[in-house]
């Protein structure tokens, strides 16, 4: 009860109060969406790179970490997608969309708060392990996945399409921040104190406005949509993703902080960049926010159950 009480909820307050202020109309969708611009574009991106400037790369970088979590997450992708072709009739563009779903867990606007006020924040390295390639590997496998279906019998170039896919991933303001942190790290400097301090400040605003914003976001969509999809979507997400990682990570002998950062990671919700990745390729979007907004609100109980799971 203290980890539902003390971790789970307060993040979920916050995220309350942005739905709550959009759905009494004291705020408007436009204010919503410069608040999560301001969130995702900026603040964000300063927040992956400072943590990718100044983290240990040769210390935090465990192989296991990967495979434990990126393992659950493409048996997700594959099991999803294919299960929206095959078994639920959906077109493959479709299927795309809704294969990232299963794909693409909540790892920033959820998982960091969660692990941070769960565990402190000296437990967060195997987190932002995981980040530095979340964006990167998921958008570019989405994208690729996408751009590859959609290019049947076009006869477009592979060069062309490899170029396509390069384009849309290294535009992603998240992908931008975190290549720059690992280019700042390379480079072995220390970053300046007023270069530091202003990124603190930014840091220190991401994570409430994001979370303030994804509650106003989620307040647009009703919960309608095909209900065995929506279902399926959330299973695979909260339960078969965490159950992955925390089966091959107990085989490949993790330590207790990195097995709590992939099963954390992996038992969040799709994030709004689901829906987002529905939305640019106009898509299956009905069944994407309807995803997001009942595998947020279910989280809310697997997350507990998963943090009395975890040693």
């Amino acid at each position: 009860m203290n980890a539902l009480l003390n971790v789970i909820l307060p993040v979920f307050l916050v995220i309350g109060f942005g739905y709550w202020a959009r759905r009494s109309g004291l705020i408007v969708d436009s204010a919503i969406d410069g608040v999560t611009r301001f969130a995702q574009n900026f603040a964000l991106p300063c927040l992956l790179f400072y943590n990718m400037a100044t983290i240990d790369i040769a210390g935090s970088f465990e192989p296991g970490i990967f495979l434990a979590f990126y393992a659950g997450a493409f048996a997700c992708f594959i099991i999803g997608g294919l299960a929206a072709c095959f078994l639920f009739g959906r077109p493959p563009e479709d299927s795309v969309a809704i294969g990232f779903c299963c794909l693409f867990s909540n790892s920033l606007l959820l998982g960091i708060p969660i692990m941070e006020r769960a565990y402190g924040s000296d437990a967060l390295a195997g987190n932002f392990t995981i980040i530095a390639l979340h964006s990167p590997i998921l958008y570019g496998a989405g994208i690729a996945t996408m751009e590859i279906v959609r290019a049947r019998g076009t006869g477009i170039r592979k060069a062309q399409l490899i170029r396509q896919i390069l384009q849309s991933l290294i535009r992603q303001p998240l992908v931008i921040g975190i290549l720059l942190g690992f280019a700042w790290n390379a480079t072995g400097l220390s970053l300046p104190g007023v270069l530091e301090g202003g990124l603190q400040m930014m840091m220190r605003a991401a994570l409430p406005a994001a979370l303030f914003g994804l509650g106003g976001v989620l307040c647009r969509y009703r919960p309608e949509g095909d209900v065995k999809l929506v279902a399926m979507i959330c299973v695979l997400s909260l339960i078969m993703h965490p159950l992955i990682g925390y089966g091959i990570g107990r085989a490949v002998g993790l330590g207790v902080d990195q097995l709590r950062s992939v099963v954390v990671t992996a038992s969040m919700a799709p994030g709004m960049n689901a829906f987002l990745f529905a939305n640019l390729y106009g898509v299956a979007k009905r069944v994407s926010a309807t995803s997001v907004l009942v595998a947020t609100a279910l989280s809310l109980f697997s997350i507990w159950g998963w943090l009395h799971v975890l040693p």
